[in-house]
């Protein structure tokens, strides 16, 4: 076993409970629709979530080609994937209580902590490449870091509701695009 498929079996089981966590908030708002208040920004994020949790899988790959792993790459690497799972903690509130569920409500209270989260795996992600690299991200790559951490930045410090919804779209539309510019092949 190369030093790659030992280490990212760590990668992918976080990865993996990521998935688990938005999916079971996706499973138990239709569980629970008739106590649930839908708040569409939520739920796009939801959705985002998944995406950057395969996302993240997929550009792991290109780590596979790595034989010169230091304990300093192993755990920024594993910071970024625990900080998106942290976020899609965040992202549904918990269903066990038996009351109806406001999920614009769970949104505003959360917010600052998610994107602040958001922000904090963007410097990290800038960081992995310093550390693994010793150089920053491709030009094309840094930009969308920057455009993410503006725009990550404005959800943490903003209660008004017409930025969220906003930002939700906007990230869809920029994610999807970061991933066609950058990611569309395995490197």
């Amino acid at each position: 076993m190369d030093e790659f498929s030992y280490l990212s079996v760590l990668f992918s089981i976080i990865v993996g409970l990521t998935v688990a966590e938005i999916l079971q908030g996706f499973r138990h708002l239709l569980l629970l629709r008739e106590r649930v208040r839908i708040y569409w920004p939520g739920l796009v994020w939801g959705f985002l979530l998944l995406v950057i949790a395969a996302q993240t899988w997929w550009t792991s790959f290109g780590l596979r080609h790595r034989h010169d792993w230091t304990f300093a790459m192993f755990g920024i690497v594993l910071l970024q994937t625990v900080l998106v799972y942290m976020q899609a903690g965040l992202v549904f509130p918990d269903f066990s209580e038996s009351h109806a569920i406001d999920l614009r409500d769970h949104y505003l209270r959360q917010n600052r902590w998610f994107f602040s989260l958001v922000c904090c795996t963007l410097i990290v992600s800038v960081c992995k490449d310093l550390v693994s690299d010793g150089k920053l991200p491709s030009r094309d790559n840094l930009l969308f870091h920057l455009v993410f951490f503006a725009a990550a930045g404005t959800g943490a410090v903003t209660k008004s509701e017409a930025v969220h919804k906003f930002l939700a779209v906007f990230g869809v539309i920029a994610f999807g695009s970061y991933i066609f510019v950058l990611f569309s092949r395995l490197q």
